[in-house]
């Protein structure tokens, strides 16, 4: 089956060379960097005589996906296949520095997103942008679709106050938009200064799924490895917050959830008075083969989506997260820090931008007020993305 979408990558080597003519070209990207014929990026660019690639940089999990847990740092390496610098954006330094970049004119970033404010590729590029604007250097996204559709916009928006590698700016937990519409707002809205170009997409409408785009699925990340995954990810990683299992050592991460203490009966039948359309949650128990309680018997729920377009990531998330509070009492535990090098606040305070959720939690707040005190600001984002949405 041919795609209907034409990726920014095929985008740039048929309607935009002169972009790559003349330049020296650094290339951010991972294993999810491919056409729609299941080449890479550093393939395709590595062969074609007007891409004179100098350096590889590679985001958290590695250029080549290596890195399996979150935290997990890795180094810089020569790429054997291109001889080329290969430099490790996840550790230490999670920002391009001027020797990285040294014999780059332009950086090209080209990454598989999934549509969630916690997924850090997004910030990554953000830096890289600013080290760009600061050398005076330029950056072209090539873009690519958002799996989880771009119409449906969910859940809080970061305070500023609780800024961190897993959520660097202002976004909703589910934002709705394309890494290069992303990439447009942090430029405009906070005055990143870059000198940036999006390399749009063809045939993407903001209606469809990663399904709907004909595009093979590529893992981009080794706990993400479909995009039915990639569609309860917005609002099942609260999880990593908790002690709870949010399935790593599955072979359903994200999907399965669960911890020892919990009746999986109990627990999926206190979920049917909430309202979480467009899934089925249903009593599942499963040994984790490595991750929170590896070789321990868990049981939890397995999230079905029937409906892709009433389902609602956040809420579903947040809905499980209580639920699981509410059914381990002293058992249920918010996760200590040190979570994606934040040292002091705790990880689910992070991974929601704010402490008002946790504490609403803990005051036992219901899922509907909780939702309610977030309505305002997320109107206000919903609004001023529209500026930056290309299509």
């Amino acid at each position: 089956m041919r795609s209907k979408v034409v990726l920014g990558l095929e985008t740039l080597l048929t309607e935009r060379r002169d972009l790559l003519s003349g330049r020296r070209i650094g290339l951010i990207c991972h294993p999810a960097s491919i056409d729609s014929r299941l080449r890479h990026s550093v393939d395709v660019l590595s062969q074609d005589p007007e891409a004179q690639l100098t350096a590889l940089l590679g985001p958290q999990h590695g250029i080549r996906g290596e890195t399996q847990d979150d935290m997990i740092e890795w180094s810089g390496f020569r790429d054997p296949a291109t001889a080329l610098p290969v430099h490790s954006l996840y550790g230490s330094v999670r920002q391009p520095d001027e020797e990285m970049l040294r014999d780059v004119d332009a950086l090209l970033f080209d990454l598989q997103d999934v549509g969630a404010r916690y997924y850090t590729y997004i910030y990554t590029m953000a830096l890289a942008m600013q080290t760009c604007a600061a050398l005076g250097k330029s950056f072209l996204v090539l873009d690519r679709p958002n799996p989880v559709g771009g119409l449906e916009v969910e859940g809080n928006v970061v305070d500023p106050s609780f800024t961190s590698f897993v959520g660097l700016f202002p976004l909703a937990a589910r934002h709705g938009m394309t890494v290069g519409e992303i990439a447009l707002y942090f430029n405009a809205e906070f005055d990143l200064g870059c000198d940036l170009q999006v390399v749009p997409m063809r045939g993407w409408r903001r209606s469809d799924l990663f399904a709907d785009t004909g595009l093979p699925w590529v893992l981009p990340s080794p706990n993400v490895p479909t995009p039915e995954t990639a569609m309860v990810y917005s609002g099942m990683c609260l999880l990593e917050g908790t002690n709870v299992s949010e399935g790593r050592g599955t072979t359903r991460p994200f999907e399965l959830s669960g911890a020892p203490w919990v009746d999986s009966t109990r627990l999926v039948d206190r979920l049917r008075a909430e309202d979480l359309p467009g899934a089925v949650l249903r009593p599942h128990s499963f040994i984790p083969t490595f991750h929170k309680w590896h070789g321990e018997l868990v049981s939890g729920v397995q999230i079905h989506v029937t409906d892709p377009k009433s389902f609602r990531p956040f809420r579903t998330g947040l809905a499980l997260l209580m639920a699981y509070r509410e059914s381990g009492g002293e058992r249920f535990q918010w996760k200590p820090p040190p979570y994606e090098y934040e040292f002091e606040k705790l990880p689910i305070d992070i991974l929601c931008g704010t402490d008002r959720i946790r504490r609403s939690i803990e005051s036992g707040a219901s899922l509907g007020e909780i939702e309610e005190s977030w309505s305002g600001q997320l109107a206000a984002f919903r609004e001023r993305r529209q500026a930056y949405l290309l299509y």
